[in-house]
């Protein structure tokens, strides 16, 4: 593989309750290992139908606040065309286009560029599923 591009999936269990799960320091960690001081982008992309990528705090309600939100937004209910699965798991099916599946952010000196409070976060509202998959692939112009 190129020096320029490197790419690696990293395994999450999200268990059986809806969750904003952190992968700051899973991309962190990557990118110790590949940037190697290099400027360059992180692709932080999630292969799932029912599951998305934020920007968001957490730790301080954010991150509940925000499953609050698709709770209301995207009610777990009949009212789904998309039947399989748990009550309302149609919802799940539209998560993607609201939180979506991948995120590209900026790599400075080899470290993730993110403001004071953000994180890196998998949004995954579907129960039926605990086991998901996130690709990282780290960019960069220069050997």
């Amino acid at each position: 593989m190129s020096d320029t591009f490197s790419t690696r999936t990293i395994h999450v269990s999200t268990g059986s309750a809806e969750t904003v799960h952190d992968l700051t320091e899973a991309c962190s960690s990557f990118l110790r290992e590949v940037a190697r001081g290099r400027d360059g982008l992180l692709n932080v992309f999630t292969p799932h139908a029912t599951a998305g990528l934020a920007l968001i705090e957490t730790g301080a309600g954010s991150d509940d606040d925000l499953l609050t939100a698709l709770q209301s937004l995207l009610p777990g209910d009949d009212r789904w065309q998309h039947r399989h699965g748990s009550r309302g798991h149609g919802r799940d099916h539209v998560l993607p286009a609201l939180v979506p599946p991948h995120a590209t952010l900026p790599v400075l000196g080899g470290r993730l560029e993110l403001g004071t409070w953000q994180s890196v976060c998998l949004v995954d509202t579907n129960t039926d599923n605990p086991d998901r998959q996130v690709r990282l692939s780290f960019l960069t112009s220069a050997p």
